[in-house]
């Protein structure tokens, strides 16, 4: 992802604009991060009371928060906490807002788009399709889920995972005087919407309620405060994997190396073949590990048929 480094981010303090684009007109928006290369945006979206649109469907994969209000979307009833991944290609049912809500909606792979339609497109990866309350349907979980372990007092309910790049959307929240002393860095993009609740980082202070950042890789980040207890929505688009250090002067480049560094430490025969010319990636020669790789219907979308391409 292209994205630039936006932290901190207080939505709040700026309004919203008026959403004019196909599908969506009834609506108001404001771009919480941009690719400027393929238009993938997150968005603070509010529909208006009355808000209707037709069935259909985009051609990126989409993901929703409802932060507040509630939706009727097909026969489904989304109110204050619901999630849904909806794949590239994928209808879903009218929608109708009776009286206003807002939410946070992603398009994961390129710009905006609605094309009326009743039913999926063939190549539409259904089976990915999630949608859930995640304040009721889902357990929280340790910090230990994330790989070294955060600090006791911060929890992950895992809303989202991609089996093939192992991207995750997932809740967490920090409990009253949460506190982490050491800096992080990860190989992942991660971006986060504080839902409620304010919490401090050494290098960007306070991000309070309606606090947004996107990161890409290797920024240092920490040590980490909460007072009153925050929750937050977050997403990575890849393995979330902590580098720990408390060198707060190492930059984006000095992190990779030592990220690279550590990589060949653990894995020392993997790490040589990814560096190698002709390394394993969607693009290139089947995967030792899984042979029928190409035929995962998680990434069959990648080679030569891609849902937006007519």
């Amino acid at each position: 992802m292209a994205r630039p480094h936006i932290e901190p981010y207080v939505e709040l303090d700026y309004p919203y604009k008026k959403f004019d684009l196909a599908g969506f007109k009834g609506s108001h928006y404001k771009v919480m991060s941009l690719d400027p290369d393929s238009g993938a945006c997150t968005l603070k979206v509010r529909f208006d009371g009355g808000y209707k649109r037709k069935p259909g469907l985009s051609y990126s994969d989409v993901e929703i928060f409802v932060l507040n209000g509630t939706m009727k979307v097909g026969k489904e009833t989304w109110v204050e906490g619901h999630y849904a991944f909806i794949p590239a290609g994928m209808a879903t049912g009218a929608i109708s807002v009776d009286q206003g809500a807002e939410v946070l909606l992603m398009f994961n792979d390129g710009e905006p788009t609605f094309a009326e339609s009743g039913s999926n497109h063939q190549l539409a990866l259904t089976e990915a399709y999630a949608s859930l309350n995640s304040y009721e349907d889902r357990p929280w979980g340790p910090g230990n889920l994330v790989s070294p372990s955060v600090a006791s007092g911060c929890m992950i309910k895992v809303l989202h995972y991609d089996p093939l790049t192992e991207a995750l959307s997932f809740l967490y929240c920090m409990t009253p005087r949460f506190k982490q002393d050491n800096i992080s860095y990860h190989d992942s993009a991660e971006e986060a919407y504080h839902i409620w609740g304010t919490s401090w980082m050494m290098q960007f202070g306070e991000l309070p309620t309606g606090g947004y950042f996107w990161r890409p890789p290797y920024i240092n980040h920490g040590s980490f405060r909460c007072k009153y207890g925050t929750i937050a929505f977050g997403r990575t688009d890849s393995v979330l994997f902590n580098y720990f250090h408390f060198n707060p002067w190492t930059n984006p480049d000095e992190n990779k190396r030592r990220a690279a560094a550590a990589f060949y430490r653990r894995r020392p025969q993997l790490y040589n073949w990814v560096a190698s010319d002709g390394h394993n990636h969607p693009h290139g020669p089947p995967d030792f590990e899984h042979p029928n790789y190409h035929d995962d219907p998680q990434v069959r979308l990648t080679h030569g048929k891609k849902v937006g391409k007519r």
